[in-house]
């Protein structure tokens, strides 16, 4: 089954249904609403996620007051009182943790799911329902419309970068760093959640100032107002660039035209700089 224009393998189906709907979950709250709930606690500083777990609920995005967290199962869940269940439920989304699916949006592949916030089962997360999730804001893929010319011209600058396009990681280490270095033929780059030291010395030591978006081997790197780098993208030539939008599991990497990876790219306060790989 094809999602964002990307084959994806029963395999990978199946580590997406483990990632969503795992036998325990984290459960982020205050103090107050830890009280006022019953449930019992331990301190947000003393857990450290797995890499998927971190991204699944997002907990780079839950709020800082939200220092304590709950372990539930499914059948911890199930058992709170109703009104309980659906506070407990509210309060993971006004924190920002992630996973808090709306039922509605999927009343047409599931019929019968109640349509506020529920939690995933294991028999929910069908083919077309992880299909629908994966694909939410994401762009499919344009590798296929590529020309074989563009390939041919780029592999001796990106020997990489025909095997990393139209490819989902098999977890969360890859990410936009990574994907740009890997492509120009960095071995295991690609599969590192890799961070902005080796990434910069990578392009000290591999490129010079400079590119041209429509020919290959131009990395285009993204810079906020202090300097560091937020993200990154390689051009293959012709007008299409190779980039992995973002570091979570469900971001793929694909292929997509220079001018609309830099229109998504565009953030206030944010320059773009341009190094040719040598």
């Amino acid at each position: 089954m094809d999602v964002l224009n990307i084959p994806v393998p029963s395999e990978l189906f199946q580590c997406w249904r483990d990632w969503l709907a795992p036998a325990r979950q984290p459960f982020f709250l205050t103090g107050a609403e830890a009280d006022r709930l019953g449930l019992e606690t331990v301190p947000r500083t003393s857990v450290t996620f797995m890499p998927e777990d971190r991204d699944t609920f997002t907990d780079w995005n839950v709020e800082a007051e939200a220092g304590q967290m709950a372990w539930l199962t499914l059948e911890d869940v199930d058992a709170l009182p109703a009104g309980m269940r659906r506070e407990l439920l509210r309060v993971q989304v006004r924190h920002g943790r992630g996973n808090v699916p709306l039922g509605r949006h999927f009343a047409d592949l599931l019929p019968g799911l109640p349509a506020p916030r529920f939690l995933w089962r294991r028999g929910h997360l069908t083919d077309a329902v992880l299909a629908r999730l994966v694909s939410q804001g994401g762009r499919a893929c344009q590798r296929r419309d590529v020309p074989e010319a563009v390939w041919t011209r780029s592999v001796g600058i990106l020997p990489g970068a025909r095997a990393l396009a139209g490819t989902f990681p098999a977890g969360s280490a890859g990410n936009c760093f990574g994907t740009a270095m890997g492509a120009a033929g960095v071995a295991g780059a690609a599969d590192e959640w890799m961070q902005r030291e080796p990434f910069e010395a990578f392009l000290r030591e591999r490129t010079v100032p400079g590119g041209v978006d429509d020919r290959p081997g131009t990395v285009l790197v993204w810079r906020s107002a202090d300097g560091l780098a937020q993200h990154a993208a390689v051009t293959l030539g012709g007008g299409w660039v190779l980039h992995k939008p973002a570091q979570t599991w469900w971001t793929p990497r694909v292929v997509l035209p220079v001018r609309d990876v830099k229109a998504v790219s565009r953030m206030l306060g944010w320059r773009l700089e341009r190094r040719c790989l040598g």
